[in-house]
């Protein structure tokens, strides 16, 4: 498994993702760096897991967007998920950042999160957009 940065081909392979676990796309311009600002855990050639890094002004980035090859289920997928975000905490806090923030409502996500030794606050939230126009 090899971890990378997310390309701009790679963004219509993550739409077809979100379709397929029946979660609306992700608009470009509401990603970072217009659909790059992320990862991808890789095996062999073939993209696994996706994540996008928002970038604050303060010590803290948003980890967001956490999304799965829906054919992939090989034993390791549950491996490549934990490292890509194993791999983006290293890489923020490398880069200076202290805090990283995420919202999730995917069980078996929450889970993986609290095995990495993140807090869970046990009360939902929910995410609230609005579109300026």
């Amino acid at each position: 498994m090899n971890i990378r940065k997310l390309t701009e081909s790679d963004y219509e392979i993550l739409v077809e993702w979100w379709k397929a676990w029946k979660w609306p796309p992700i608009e470009k311009d509401f990603l970072p760096d217009n659909g790059k600002g992320g990862f991808v855990i890789e095996k062999e050639g073939t993209m696994i897991v996706a994540g996008f890094i928002y970038i604050t002004n303060s010590k803290a980035v948003l980890l967001e967007w956490i999304i799965s090859n829906p054919e992939y289920r090989e034993d390791d997928r549950d491996m490549a998920i934990k490292c890509l975000i194993n791999t983006i905490e290293y890489i923020i806090k490398d880069w200076g950042y202290k805090y990283i923030f995420s919202i999730g409502r995917t069980k078996a996500l929450i889970d993986k999160h609290k095995e990495l030794g993140w807090h869970v606050d046990s009360k939902p939230s929910h995410e609230i957009i609005k579109i300026l126009k």
